[in-house]
């Protein structure tokens, strides 16, 4: 009966939420604007709630309960606290400015301020850490549909992708955007719900040591402290430069909504993730009682044996949720900059060949580039059946060498071509280097792409993601000084504007 439950209510939901992305898809009018920034009209209301749908991800849920379970509140509370931080940072000082500047991709600031080059070589490493970001996710929801609908693994991750591909090809912007606002309602209902229920009937137990009080996981490394916050570092400030986190604040109507809407969503995604790492604490204390022994998540088998099955299908409606919002928007980012930053095909262009007969370009190819993105993410699912690796590269990736170019254009005159391209160049390749001679990452074993070695032990995990942006940060600054040109920096200040009006 309650396998039945599940298996219609997520079908029911998945059906449900595909009907929304195909409806919206009658706002799109064959613009490239509209599918790929909602025609920059996204009020309050939507603007919120898809930022908040961007930071809640499988990541959030699953990994959240999983490690707070194993480790402390702090270790799954770190992925919610940075996301929320993010947000927060990016509503008190880029939200404003970067809705102001009439953008459509988060490559088009690099282009503007720094040049083709830098635009380009941004845009790959966007593309590569968002193919990570899509496969986590999609990990995720392949692992549920094995375990709540029977299917096989394979077969789970490939309908998963099959239908976030559908409706975003359909709808763009405005598909994630109207799927994400239902989506943060059931995300908000669900977590409150299972955190009531569970502690109305099964009291809180927290083990000494991993609670939120239990500030030594915060300052000391033996109990993971640089794990925790690198967690918060690498989602806080490496979120900043996620292509689908930035493509909503450019939807948003207006400079002020933009900046509201980002602090909306910081409040929200906390209420959605810290209850999570709240039930963590009494997780196993609650199976014990229940007799249940956890296979897999955490959070599932809590799902599958103790709660209503009508309150666990809101739950795993929720986890869908928050692998949809992330699947769907990275889809959605990574083949707009691949078509618009990578190829170079830009809307002026694209307009004109509409009026000419011959359609959007840019719409065409984003369109058809995001078949190639899907089946990208399938692959790399397949291959490494993980979300905490891939997810968190993902970000690590940003946070190591476009952070520093981005806040360094907006608020350092003396930012110059040249520091931009030493910060991305050097930042990501020491990450990179990190990552490939790290056994592990964020406490999760390294299959993806591990070299044996002596020098680096798990003891050294979470060291690499503040090292990496530090490297950049000293090569942006000390370049940047060495070619820096007075009159030179002037009239590129004056070329920045111009250009924001050819986007």
């Amino acid at each position: 009966m309650e396998h039945s439950i599940f298996s219609w209510g997520i079908t029911t939901f998945l059906l449900g939420t595909f009907g929304i992305g195909v409806w919206a898809s009658k706002q799109i009018k064959g613009d490239s604007v509209n599918f790929l920034v909602a025609g920059r009209g996204l009020t309050l209301p939507l603007a919120a709630a898809t930022l908040m749908a961007q930071s809640v991800d499988s990541n959030a849920t699953l990994g959240n309960t999983d490690l707070s379970a194993e480790f402390g509140f702090w270790a799954g509370a770190a992925l919610p606290i940075g996301l929320s931080l993010c947000l927060f940072l990016t509503g008190t000082f880029l939200a404003k400015p970067m809705n102001r500047m009439g953008l459509l991709t988060i490559p088009d600031f690099y282009r503007v301020k720094y040049g083709r080059m830098v635009e380009l070589l941004a845009a790959c490493i966007m593309s590569l850490s968002f193919s990570f970001l899509l496969a986590g996710n999609l990990v995720a929801g392949g692992f549920m549909f094995q375990t709540f609908l029977g299917m096989s693994y394979v077969g789970g991750i490939t309908l998963l992708a099959a239908l976030v591909l559908a409706y975003t090809v359909s709808g763009g912007l405005f598909a994630v955007a109207y799927t994400d606002a239902i989506q943060v309602v059931i995300a908000l209902v669900g977590s409150i719900g299972l955190l009531f229920y569970l502690l109305t009937n099964f009291g809180l137990e927290i083990a000494p040591g991993t609670g939120p009080l239990a500030l030594e996981q915060l300052t000391s490394v033996g109990a993971g402290a640089a794990i925790n916050w690198a967690s918060i570092l690498a989602l806080g400030l490496g979120n900043m430069v996620a292509i689908d986190f930035m493509a909503r604040i450019f939807a948003a109507e207006s400079p002020e909504t933009a900046q509201n809407a980002c602090y909306s969503a910081s409040a929200g995604t906390l209420i959605v993730g810290i209850p999570f790492s709240i039930i963590a604490l009494s997780a196993n204390s609650i199976l014990d009682q229940a007799g249940v022994v956890a296979e897999g998540p955490i959070l599932f088998a809590i799902l599958q044996n103790v709660v209503p099955p009508v309150l666990g299908l809101l739950v795993l409606a929720a986890i869908l949720s928050a692998s949809l919002s992330t699947a769907d928007g990275a889809i959605l980012g990574t083949s707009s900059v691949l078509a618009h930053n990578v190829f170079n095909i830009r809307h002026s262009t694209a307009h004109a060949s509409a009026h000419a007969g011959g359609g959007d370009q840019l719409l065409k190819v984003t369109r058809l580039l995001a078949v190639v993105i899907t089946l990208l993410g399938i692959f790399l699912g397949l291959r490494v059946p993980q979300t905490g690796v891939l997810l968190l590269l993902g970000f690590d990736l940003g946070f190591a060498g476009l952070v520093v170019p981005l806040l360094g254009g907006l608020f350092w005159s003396r930012a110059t071509r040249q520091g931009a391209l030493a910060c991305i160049v050097l930042g990501s390749v020491t990450r990179l280097i990190f990552f490939a001679l790290m056994p592990t990452m964020f406490g999760v074993d390294n299959t993806l792409l591990y070299i044996p070695n002596d020098l680096f032990t798990v003891d050294f995990d979470g060291f690499p993601t503040l090292i990496s942006p530090l490297v950049g940060l000293i090569a942006f600054a000390v370049v940047s000084n060495m070619t820096y040109k007075p009159l030179v920096g002037e009239r590129e200040q004056a070329k920045v504007r111009e250009k924001v009006k050819a986007l």
